[in-house]
């Protein structure tokens, strides 16, 4: 290993003295004005420093990652699933695919806790749990021909632990994909430009597909500039076609949006990957990193404060009116995405293992692409930290809280221990024309009113209500590019469960078996979906209160996978890589389990709230949000089902915790009778570097590469 030179050496100390001067800032600073940009130098100097060492020895040291052996993209190639694609594309459509409804709305509502516990999270839990997840599942499922997370668990840790883990990630499949689903439906309802926008993307993406299959095969930089220029293209259509004539055709029910997404998403899923899914998810990265870096230029620019208490009462109260429950351990279960998300294991043993080109990748494309997600997660946190106390606990709280006009919301915000007049929140939604901004929960409409803050300071206050409303576009793009890439996901996911019952579906390219399972993912979500677009209390809605626990389950399944593989594979010193997130998560995780399933407290635990409702309706009153005495008995059903779920879901998880920790203490005892599933070494003929600018080193190689196989150098 070459010793680093003196440029070197200073720059990475400054990179970490930016950093710690950030954090440092965070952490002592008390009743005094902060900058937001201190949180961002904390974050991309712990992120930078992360990347550059601790990914790289995790990499190199840890998985011994080998650029001489062939992926399953080269060896498998079908031009369908096994796609050999390049390391730009598939680091958009990685990017994309991870990134939907998590890091955009989970610390808008963690925000209640106040901005220190949320930030400390997002960065810390990326870089030791999150990031090492995505790049050590990517790693070991590309050494496995692209294998989901359940057929790996079933695999390596046995039949028992495995059908466990293969049912738990597939039902958390499912209600992940109706979640994510159902947030894009809510912002693109009668919104003529965001569906636009987003419905040209399609068409874009399969010429952009075409251009680098066909027309122009590896010229990634001429088809981004087309892809861009169209992309902005159909931005500006879209307010255009707001205003004209055309935005009827564009203004789209909620139930016939729901048709439309599950057709997409079932088209999405069976269609060669490289003709659709990847280049619509590297153009939506475009719009999705040009997004966020604005956004961080926006806060070094005008360094808006934080107004957000550092920490708030309700983190030790439990009590606050967006979401019940004390800091430890919701605020954990409540970020999820931007710092450890179980979903992103599903892509990572998805759809990307199979389009990786070199194994040396997976440090860009997995952890690095985390990093980037978090990145999402923290400008989220500013933009709910800049905005007036106030107007964030109007926005966040139920209506059943705040009321319905602005006077009561003024009085209900008063009891949290903030302030804000009528006028200020009448004003507010003016402001950005809306017609109010009451109890506008879910988080992504306080993200769109932060982004406008940030903006408007630097294009004007009559700019306000444009980038508001492009905010709101821009996230429904950000969760249909992980509602596609989810679904195709979803698929594997199924055939793999199946392929154990009947060998032809183990091809995951065997077009009746494609089909088939196509049509039963988007069937299922689908279905959760449309009853939760027409039912308030039913579908998907009356599932969506699991959604946090039932993704960081899922992480607990992908870590305990993880360790199992290391300590497996000969690399038993360094299982405490992934064993200590594995610990702290399934810690968090089924803390939260027990007190959403047997907590006292009706806002907290489920069979408690099912017990409150059941008597009331045995008195015949009715209790908000019930309108109705059927609404009751809707209530008393979805707790039900929800502490059923969650005891159910949470039980699996240990039973793969329990069967992983047996297997592991067996090949400690003996290492000889354990088996690796691993695919048998195969020498790649191909060449491409290992980052996105090849080294010296790589250039040679590539142009060694490509006078022996002029086809299979990129």
């Amino acid at each position: 290993m070459r010793a680093a030179n003196p440029k070197t050496i200073a720059l990475w100390t400054l990179v970490a003295l930016v950093g710690a001067a950030g954090w440092t800032v965070l952490a002592l600073s008390r009743d005094e004005e902060v900058s937001a940009a201190w949180m961002v130098a904390a974050a991309l100097g712990s992120y930078a420093i992360a990347y550059r060492f601790y990914a790289k020895f995790i990499a190199y040291k840890v998985l011994r990652v080998d650029k001489r052996r062939a992926t399953p993209a080269e060896r498998l190639d079908n031009g369908i699933d096994y796609h050999p694609t390049d390391r730009r594309v598939l680091l958009g459509h990685h990017f994309a695919a991870i990134a939907g409804a998590g890091p955009l709305v989970g610390p808008v509502l963690a925000a209640q806790m106040g901005y220190l516990p949320g930030t400390i999270w997002i960065i810390a839990g990326v870089i030791f749990a999150g990031a090492v997840q995505d790049m050590v599942v990517l790693f070991f499922s590309t050494r496995r021909d692209g294998k989901s997370l359940g057929q790996m668990a079933r695999e390596e840790i046995g039949p028992f632990g495995g059908t466990a883990a293969l049912l738990a990630t597939f039902a958390i499949m499912i209600i992940l994909l109706a979640v994510l689903a159902l947030v894009v439906v809510n912002a693109l309802a009668e919104s003529p430009w965001g569906t636009f926008s987003i419905a040209m993307t399609i068409p874009i993406a399969l010429f952009m597909g075409f251009y680098l299959r066909v027309l122009r095969p590896g010229r990634v930089s001429e088809v981004s500039l087309i892809g861009i220029a169209l992309l902005l293209f159909a931005l500006v259509g879209g307010r255009w076609v707001a205003e004209s004539s055309w935005a009827e055709a564009f203004t789209l029910a909620p139930s016939t949006l729901v048709i439309w997404l599950v057709a997409y998403g079932f088209v999405a899923s069976i269609l060669p990957v490289w003709m659709l899914l990847a280049p619509r998810d590297y153009l939506s990265t475009f719009m999705k990193i040009g997004t966020i870096v604005l956004l961080a230029l926006g806060v070094v620019v005008t360094l808006p404060t934080l107004k957000m208490d550092a920490v708030t009462d309700f983190a030790s109260r439990g009590d606050g009116p967006v979401f019940a429950g004390s800091l430890f351990p919701f605020v954990f279960i409540t970020i999820a995405c931007g710092a450890l998300s179980g979903f992103h294991a599903l892509i990572s043993s998805g759809t990307t293992p199979k389009m990786i080109q070199k194994e040396t990748q997976v440090r860009m494309i997995g952890y690095g692409s985390m990093l980037m997600e978090s990145s999402v997660a923290i400008m989220a946190m500013v933009a709910a930290s800049i905005i007036d106390p106030g107007l964030y606990f109007a926005m966040n709280a139920p209506a059943g809280v705040v009321g319905d006009t602005v006077q009561e919301a003024s009085r209900a915000v008063a009891n949290f221990g903030y302030t804000i007049s009528p006028d200020d929140l009448a004003r507010a939604a003016k402001d950005v024309e809306e017609s109010s901004l009451l109890s506008r929960t879910g988080g992504a409409p306080t993200l769109a009113i932060g982004v406008s803050e940030i903006f408007s300071k630097v294009t004007g206050d009559s700019m306000r209500a444009f980038w508001y409303h492009f905010a709101i576009m821009f996230e429904a793009l950000f969760i249909l590019t992980a509602l596609d890439a989810g679904t195709r996901v979803g698929r594997f996911m199924l055939q793999d469960m199946l392929g154990n019952v009947h060998k032809p579906f183990r091809d995951v390219s065997w077009k009746p078996g494609l089909i088939l399972t196509s049509a039963a993912v988007t069937g299922l979500w689908g279905y959760f979906l449309w009853v939760g677009v027409h039912e308030p209390l039913g579908g998907i809605n009356q599932l969506f209160p699991i959604f946090g626990i039932a993704n960081q389950l899922l992480a607990a399944v992908a870590l305990a996978v993880c360790t199992t593989l290391l300590v497996k594979s000969g690399r038993l010193k360094w299982a405490w890589i992934t064993g200590v997130p594995l610990v702290w998560d399934a810690t968090v995780t089924l803390t939260a389990s027990w007190q959403k399933v047997f907590s006292s407290d009706p806002r907290v635990g489920f069979f408690k709230q099912r017990s409150i409702y059941q008597d009331a309706i045995d008195e015949g009153k009715v209790l908000p949000p019930a309108k109705s005495m059927d609404d009751m008995h809707t209530v008393v059903t979805n707790s039900t089902v929800d502490g059923v779920l969650s005891a159910v879901l949470a039980l699996l998880v240990v039973v793969v915790l329990a069967d992983a920790t047996r297997v592991c203490v067996r090949h400690i005892r003996d290492p000889l009778s354990s088996r690796l599933s691993e695919a048998p070494f195969v020498e790649s003929r191909t060449a491409a570097p290992a980052g996105l600018f090849a080294t010296p080193e790589e250039k040679a190689e590539l142009a060694a590469a490509r006078e022996r196989h002029p086809a299979d150098a990129s």
